[in-house]
Formats: structure tokens, sequence, C-alpha cells
């Protein structure tokens, strides 16, 4: 969607990003490529929500357009494909991490880890580092292979 159809729907920025990212799979989509780090198609369908093949083809479809993830072909096995997070799809990282915290500290039946809420209320930036850090390791990772 251009810059001027969006205004005509709404100049919200929360709108925008809801357009682009505000539906369950497309949240849960990234958080599997971004906190994850999956790559292939596989492996973010098995995740434990199931998602719908052709849901999932969409998502990663509109992410790509949305310049969110990029996909390249395997170098060892052609007929796969590699999904990776770009620099504007990595800086959705805090926006997953705050999610994340949010439901660990509404619903305690999540699989959060008991006091992931509360050490990331505490020191959000450190929270952040550290995940970006791990995260960095795991996109250097896929650039290697």
């Amino acid at each position: 969607m251009s810059k001027s159809s969006r205004r005509e729907k709404s100049n919200c920025p929360i709108s925008y990003s809801l357009d682009l990212f505000g539906d369950r799979w497309t949240l849960l989509v990234l958080r599997d490529l971004i906190l994850w780090g999956k790559t292939r198609f596989g492996d973010i369908q098995a995740s434990d929500e199931k998602i719908a093949s052709n849901i999932l083809s969409d998502r990663l479809r509109r992410l790509e357009g949305r310049g969110i993830i990029g996909i390249a072909i395997d170098p060892s096995d052609a007929r796969q494909k590699i999904y990776t997070v770009t620099d504007k799809g990595r800086s959705l990282t805090p926006v997953l991490l705050e999610i994340a915290a949010w439901g660990a500290s509404h619903d305690p039946r999540t699989g959060a880890p008991d006091d992931f809420a509360e050490d990331f209320y505490a020191d959000r930036e450190a929270y952040y580092e550290e995940h970006r850090s791990r995260i960095a390791g795991l996109f250097e990772k896929q650039n290697e292979a």
C-alpha cells in the first residue's frame, strides 16, 4: 500500500503498524523469525500454533513485500527457501518483547519462564541488548550458511 493510499485510510502510525503486523498469524511468524531464529517454512509451520501452509505462505509474502524479511534460495537445496529478517524487521524486536512480557505478566499459563516479565520490566534496555546480541548471532550464522 502506498503512503498516499494509507493516508486515505488513516494517517495514524498505529494503524500503519496494524496493517503491517496486526493479525495473530503475522505476529507469530515474526516471533518465530525474529525471536526464535527460524529460517525455514517447515520449521515455522511446526510451531505449536500449527499455522496452515496457505496462511503462512501469504504472511511470508506480505512480510517480504513490506521489506520485513528477505527470501533466498537455499544453496544446499534449491527447492528450499531461507527466510531472513531485514534490519527493518529486526527493529520490531522490542515490540515483540513488549508483547511477550505483557502476555506473560497477565497470563500465568504461558510458557514463559516465571521471572521473564519481572526481569524484563526491571531493565528493558538490558533485555533488549541481550536479545539484540543473541539475534545478531543468529543472523550471522544464517549469513555464513
